[in-house]
């Protein structure tokens, strides 16, 4: 039996201001219903993550934050500074209140991010570009503002509904030379008491 939530809302939006408006409205209840739905991106992007990202590596972006699910875990074992980006001014208002980031912004991934070249020691994005949210060409900022050498940590979803052009987009930039794999997790049920059709992997790439 699924467990109905929001999450339908934000996959049906036509535009980024709906897709906005659907997290914002649903910012209040998004952790519970994520909880509810058994998510275990975050659980096993900080697992990866404590692999292979030392201590003292900062700063760090979150990119597409919601409330702070992901980077609480990572906030609790010392790591930061932590940078927090979303869409949604309402999550950002959930992530404030958990006074772990050092640094909060409204952001749309796919689009130029306001941080310079270089900048971040590591970047994890978890659930966030995927079909009918961020889009493919969102992996070409985040190579963008990330040192050299710096891990970049994701999910991919690895289900049939995947898009193609999310894969082809990580051969592309390790084509270019922007970036090489180090790590790929095996395929896992991401969402197991929802969507229990849908799969994610973790990755590590390392920016060249």
């Amino acid at each position: 039996m699924k467990i109905r939530t929001d999450v339908s809302k934000s996959y049906h939006a036509k535009s980024v201001e709906e897709q906005r408006e659907a997290y914002d409205n649903w910012a209040a209840r998004y952790e519970a219903d994520l909880c509810a739905m058994g998510y275990r991106i975050p659980a096993m992007i900080a697992a990866v993550f404590v692999r292979y990202v030392p201590q003292g590596c900062f700063p760090i972006l979150d990119a597409g934050c919601g409330g702070g699910i992901q980077a609480e875990p990572l906030a609790m074992l010392g790591y930061g500074p932590i940078v927090g980006i979303d869409l949604s001014d309402s999550m950002l208002e959930v992530a404030s209140s958990k006074n772990f980031y050092s640094e909060l912004k409204q952001a749309t991934l796919g689009e130029t991010l306001d941080f310079p070249d270089n900048y971040f020691g590591a970047v994890i994005s978890s659930g966030t570009i995927t079909p009918k949210h961020a889009p493919p060409h969102s992996f070409e900022e985040l190579v963008r503002v990330t040192r050299a050498d710096a891990p970049i940590i994701f999910s991919m979803r690895d289900d049939p509904l995947q898009e193609p052009e999310y894969p082809a987009m990580l051969g592309k930039l390790e084509n270019e030379g922007k970036w090489e794999s180090v790590f790929e997790g095996p395929g896992f049920h991401s969402m197991p008491y929802s969507e229990p059709e849908i799969t994610h992997r973790i990755h590590v790439y390392k920016v060249r």
